[in-house]
């Protein structure tokens, strides 16, 4: 089975204990945290090696690192194939600055996007910038007109509204 695939059915279990579950995603989030202070240390340094070379870098797992390569992998500027990855495939940390803050603020992950390493690479505006921008990508606008209660449904069903589309479930 591949790595992924098992770090996966351990982190998303359904059946697992929750209390064991809740300290496996704390244990992660901490180690997380301290290797992304260490990448973003070195921003422009493109940090490559085997799934367990890497894990032996930061001093974690190789659970723990394939969870760390499945979380980065969009913010990659050329993704890992993390679908396949074994111990010892290589793979890369070459991250797009921008990319990588953008995601951490769609994560919601405020330890992460807060760390300082970030003051050196972005200043405070730029920081904003970016978190305003992701923030602005998430958000629907709406670009009709307002429909209200007893308008036809803009479905095309021919009923009101409040009859179809905007009935409370």
């Amino acid at each position: 089975m591949a790595l992924l695939e098992t770090w996966r059915k351990m982190a998303y279990s359904e059946t697992a204990d929750k209390n064991a579950l809740s300290k496996l995603w704390g244990d992660y989030f901490q180690k997380e945290k301290e290797i992304y202070a260490e990448l973003l240390s070195n921003p422009d340094t493109a940090v490559t090696g085997t799934v367990k070379e890497l894990a032996d870098k930061y001093g974690v797992d190789v659970m723990t690192m394939t969870g760390f390569l499945d979380g980065i992998n969009d913010s990659l500027k050329k993704a890992n194939p993390i679908e396949e990855m074994e111990e010892d495939t290589t793979v890369s940390l070459d991250f797009d600055k921008e990319l990588l803050y953008k995601n951490m603020v769609k994560a919601g992950a405020d330890w992460l996007y807060g760390l300082e390493q970030w003051n050196d690479i972005f200043d405070e505006d730029k920081r904003k910038a970016l978190y305003k921008e992701q923030k602005k990508s998430t958000t629907v606008v709406h670009d009709g007109p307002k429909v209200f209660p007893n308008d036809p449904c803009p479905c095309g069903s021919g009923k009101k509204y409040k009859k179809c589309c905007g009935q409370r479930r």
